[in-house]
């Protein structure tokens, strides 16, 4: 004689006597089935997996100070950055703005493809002409140009002044934010409210740390530099 276990049963109002249902096998070890089917090797796996929340980093003392930290590295044989940091070059991240921004701080920012080759001229255009330490060919203006060009200039290369030349070569005056403050009436010449008296300038040569000194004792925001001829 056979004896066979059969499940425990329950009356459905409906349909009857129906099995209960079987216990819930576990749910198979896919870490050791992947490994067996050899869809991961053992050495990938990672035992423990943290998240930022998980950490506590206890303060203590350090022997380095900030002062002491260099953060300068080469980028290249021949160029060096002051500060570890790249930006993409990509169109919804690295233009003229993203790429002076990096500039002024140290880095450097790679202006992306996503242009014809005269837009990527213009970009990088914008990011050699724009404010700096000092700047060795400045745009200009002539005098008789009308404040609205110049307006369009400095918000263009993101400057905050404007040498005035006569042709390109002799300097007349400076124009910079200060004089346009208060200018309603931006189709007259730039002539009429540059700075043209008493203008501040430096021989050629003149190094970064002279030109700021004679910023310091001078009180002013600009300098210019010119040769004997002006």
């Amino acid at each position: 004689m056979t004896v066979t276990h059969q499940p425990p049963t329950t009356i459905d109002d409906q349909n009857g006597a129906t099995p209960e249902p079987r216990p819930r096998r576990d749910q198979p070890d896919l870490e050791h089935a992947a490994l067996a089917d050899g869809l991961i090797r053992d050495d990938k796996l990672v035992g423990l997996g943290l998240t930022f929340d998980d950490v506590l980093l206890v303060p203590a003392a350090s022997d380095v100070l900030p002062a002491t930290v260099r953060t300068d590295t080469t980028l290249t044989r021949g160029i060096s950055l002051a500060i570890p940091l790249l930006s993409a070059a990509m169109d919804t991240v690295t233009e003229a703005r993203l790429a002076i921004a990096l500039a002024r701080e140290g880095g450097m920012g790679v202006i992306h493809r996503n242009l014809t080759i005269e837009e990527q001229v213009g970009e990088v255009d914008k990011v050699k002409r724009s404010e700096s330490g000092m700047i060795v060919e400045p745009v200009t203006l002539p005098p008789d140009a009308p404040v609205s060009e110049a307006l369009a200039l400095m918000e263009r290369y993101h400057i905050s002044g404007v040498p005035i030349t006569e042709d390109g070569g002799t300097l007349v005056g400076i124009l910079t934010n200060r004089d346009l403050r208060f200018i309603d009436d931006t189709t007259q010449p730039v002539r009429a409210v540059m700075t043209k008296d008493d203008l501040i300038t430096a021989p050629a040569g003149t190094t970064l740390d002279q030109a700021r000194a004679i910023l310091h004792q001078h009180k002013v925001e600009k300098l210019l530099v010119v040769d004997d001829r002006n």
